[in-house]
C-alpha cells in the first residue's frame, strides 16, 4: 500500500439524528455525521404507523383526492336516493298513496296528473310502463 494516501479513519466517530437527537458512536473516515433520520425515528423501523414522513405535502394531497372522491360518491348516492324518491313524495303530497288512487287521478286525463307539483312527463310514462308490467289496466286517453 502506498503510504498518505488513505483518509484517516475514526474508530469513535460520533452520529447524530437531527430528528430525535438520538447519537452513537461507529467507526467512520468523518469525525462527526449529522443524519437527518435514524432507524430510531423511521416509522419503518420503529413500527410507528401514525407518524408518516411526509415530503412535499405528498401524504397531505393523497388525503384530499382520497376525500374528494369520498365526496363526489356520496354526492352522486344522493342524488340518485333524490331522483328516485322524488316522484314518490310528489305524489305523497298530493294524497296518492295507492296504485288505485293513482288510477282514479289518470282516469281524469295525463294533465291532471301532470298538474302534481313535482311529478313529471319522465314520472308519468315510467309510472305507466311499471303498472302495464305489473298487469294493471290503464283508462283510455280522455279527448
Amino acid at each position: 500500500m502506498k503510504p498518505d494516501i488513505h483518509p484517516t479513519f475514526y474508530t469513535d466517530a460520533t452520529v447524530t439524528c437531527a430528528s430525535c437527537g438520538k447519537s452513537w458512536t461507529t467507526g467512520s473516515t468523518q469525525k462527526e455525521i449529522r443524519v437527518e433520520i435514524c432507524s430510531n425515528c423511521h416509522p419503518f423501523f420503529s413500527g410507528e404507523a401514525q407518524r408518516i414522513i411526509d415530503i412535499e405535502g405528498q401524504v397531505d394531497r393523497f388525503y384530499k383526492k382520497l376525500q374528494a372522491r369520498q365526496d363526489y360518491l356520496e354526492d352522486i348516492k344522493t342524488r340518485e336516493e333524490s331522483k328516485v324518491t322524488r316522484p314518490v313524495d310528489a305524489l305523497a303530497k298530493a294524497g296518492i298513496k295507492k296504485v288505485g288512487q293513482f288510477l282514479d287521478k289518470l282516469e281524469d286525463g295525463d294533465d291532471a296528473v301532470l298538474a302534481i307539483d313535482g311529478f313529471g312527463q319522465k314520472s308519468l310514462v315510467d309510472v305507466k310502463k311499471k303498472l302495464r308490467a305489473l298487469g294493471y289496466e290503464l283508462p283510455e286517453k280522455v279527448k
